[in-house]
C-alpha cells in the first residue's frame, strides 16, 4: 500500500481512536499492532455491507412481512428461532475446526459467501413458488444461511481479537453497525418512498440486492492481513466440541455470562410480534418501509454510543440494554392487554419497535465485547462457541414455545419476554468487570 494512503488510514483511525498516539496496542502482538489501521477499516467496511445486508434481509421485519405476503403467515415464528439458532447449534463442531488452523480468516470469507448463496435461494423461491411452498422454501434457505452465519461468527470474533486491540473493538462494532443503519435509512427512503404494498418482484430484487453485499464483504475481508495464532485439538471435532462444555461446569464468570446472555434473548424474539400486531391493525401499504426504517434509525443512532461505552464497561452497556428492552416489552404488552390490540395510532407499534431495537443494538454489542474481551487465544474460540451451541439451543426451545403461546395470544408472548428481559437485567449486574483502561 502506498505511503500516502497508509497515512491517511493512521490518521483517521488515530481520530476514531481519540488518541494520540493510535499505536497504543492491548492483548495483541507488536506485529499485528502495526497492521491495525489498515485492518481496522477493512474489517469496519465488510461489517458494514454485512450489517446492510442483514437488515434488508431481516426475518424481524422484512421476512415477517414477506411470509404474510406469500400467505405462509404461520411461519413468521420461526423466522428468528431458525435464523439465530441455525448458526450457533453446530458452533463447538465449527470451532473445534477452526481451532487446528493459525489463520482464521477464510472461515469467515467462505461463511459470507454461503450467506449470499442462500439469500439468492430465498428470492428464487419467491419468483417461482408460491404460498406455503415458496415459504418453506425460504425457511430451507434460511437453514443454510444460518449454518454460514455459524462460520463467521465464529472465526470473526478471532480474528478481531487478533487483529484489533483491547478498549477499540467496541467502536468498531458500533461505527459498522451505525454506518450500515445509515445506509438502510437512505436506501429504505429510495425504495419506499411513494410507493404502495411492496410486490414480489420487489422482494426479489431486495434479496439479490443484500446477497450481492455478502459477496463484496468477503472480498474486501481477504484483504486483512492475519498473523498466525494458536492452534490446537488435533483429535475428533466432535469430542473436542464436548470437551469444551465442561467449561460451563468450571468456568464459573463464563457460566454467568451464558446465564445473562440466554435471558436477554427477548430483545431479539419480541420484535416480530411487534410487527405482527401492526400487520394485524393497520392496512397501510408502506408499513413495511416503516419497520424497516425504524430499525435502521435505531441502529445508525444508537449503535456508536453504545460501542464507545463498551469500550468503557460492556456490563453497563448490557444492564442498560436489558432494561430497555423489558421496559418497552412490559410497556406494549399491558398496554395491548388493558386497550386491546388496536390501540388507534397508527404509530404506536413502530416507536415501540425502534426503542426496542435501540435495546437490542446495546444488548448484541454489549455481548459481543465483554465476549471477545474477557479471553484471549483459543480460550475466546471456545467461549464462543460454546455460549453460541448453548444459546441456538435455547433459541430453538423458547422458539418453539412462543410459537404455540402466539397461537393463543401475542401480547402474552410480549410480557414473558419482558419479564424474561428484567431477570436479564438483574443477572448482568452479577457478572464481573472485563474491561481495563
Amino acid at each position: 500500500m502506498p505511503d500516502r494512503k497508509k497515512d491517511t488510514l493512521d490518521q483517521l483511525y488515530s481520530l476514531i481512536a481519540n488518541e494520540e498516539d493510535a499505536r497504543v496496542c492491548k492483548d495483541i502482538p507488536e506485529e499485528a499492532c502495526r497492521e491495525v489501521p489498515r485492518n481496522f477499516f477493512l474489517i469496519l467496511a465488510s461489517n458494514v455491507l454485512t450489517k446492510l445486508g442483514d437488515l434488508l434481509t431481516s426475518p424481524k421485519t422484512v421476512l415477517a412481512w414477506l411470509m404474510s405476503t406469500i400467505g405462509a403467515p404461520a411461519l413468521v415464528a420461526w423466522l428468528v428461532p431458525i435464523r439465530e439458532s441455525g448458526s450457533l447449534v453446530p458452533q463447538m463442531v465449527i470451532a473445534a475446526w477452526v481451532r487446528r488452523k493459525a489463520v482464521r480468516k477464510w472461515f469467515w470469507i467462505l461463511g459470507s459467501f454461503g450467506q449470499a448463496a442462500s439469500v439468492v435461494a430465498m428470492a428464487a423461491s419467491v419468483w417461482f413458488l408460491e404460498g406455503y411452498t415458496a415459504g418453506y422454501g425460504i425457511i430451507a434457505a434460511l437453514i443454510v444461511f444460518s449454518l454460514a452465519r455459524g462460520f463467521c461468527s465464529v472465526s470473526m470474533k478471532d480474528v478481531q481479537g487478533k487483529c484489533i486491540p483491547k478498549t477499540r473493538r467496541g467502536r468498531l462494532g458500533g461505527l459498522a453497525s451505525t454506518i450500515g443503519g445509515t445506509a438502510t435509512v437512505i436506501l429504505t427512503v429510495l425504495l419506499f418512498w411513494e410507493r404502495g404494498d411492496p410486490t414480489i418482484g420487489f422482494y426479489a430484487v431486495l434479496l439479490l440486492l443484500a446477497a450481492s453485499l455478502w459477496v463484496i464483504a468477503g472480498f474486501l475481508f481477504a484483504g486483512v492481513e492475519e498473523f498466525g495464532g494458536e492452534t490446537g485439538g488435533g483429535g475428533n471435532a466432535i469430542n473436542e466440541a464436548f470437551r469444551s462444555l465442561s467449561l460451563l461446569r468450571d468456568d464459573v464468570p463464563f457460566r454467568n455470562f451464558v446465564i445473562t446472555r440466554a435471558l436477554l434473548l427477548c430483545s431479539a424474539l419480541a420484535s416480530p410480534y411487534f410487527v405482527v400486531l401492526a400487520q394485524k391493525e393497520s392496512d397501510i401499504g408502506w408499513m413495511l418501509g416503516i419497520f424497516l426504517l425504524a430499525s435502521s434509525l435505531a441502529s445508525s443512532l444508537s449503535a456508536s454510543f453504545w460501542g464507545w461505552a463498551a469500550d468503557t464497561s460492556s456490563r453497563k452497556v448490557m444492564i442498560r440494554g436489558a432494561a430497555m428492552a423489558s421496559g418497552v416489552c412490559l410497556i406494549v404488552g399491558f398496554t395491548a392487554l388493558w386497550l386491546g390490540t388496536d390501540i388507534g395510532s397508527v404509530w404506536f407499534y413502530p416507536i415501540a419497535f425502534f426503542v426496542l431495537s435501540i435495546a437490542h443494538a446495546g444488548v448484541r454489542l454489549g455481548r459481543k465485547t465483554y465476549l471477545v474481551d474477557m479471553a484471549g487465544g483459543n480460550k475466546r474460540t471456545d467461549y464462543t462457541a460454546v455460549s453460541n451451541t448453548v444459546i441456538g439451543f435455547l433459541l430453538l426451545a423458547t422458539g418453539g414455545l412462543t410459537a404455540l403461546v402466539s397461537m393463543i395470544s401475542e401480547v402474552a408472548v410480549i410480557i414473558v419476554l419482558g419479564l424474561m428481559g428484567l431477570a436479564g437485567m438483574f443477572s448482568a449486574i452479577r457478572l464481573e468487570e472485563v474491561t481495563e483502561d
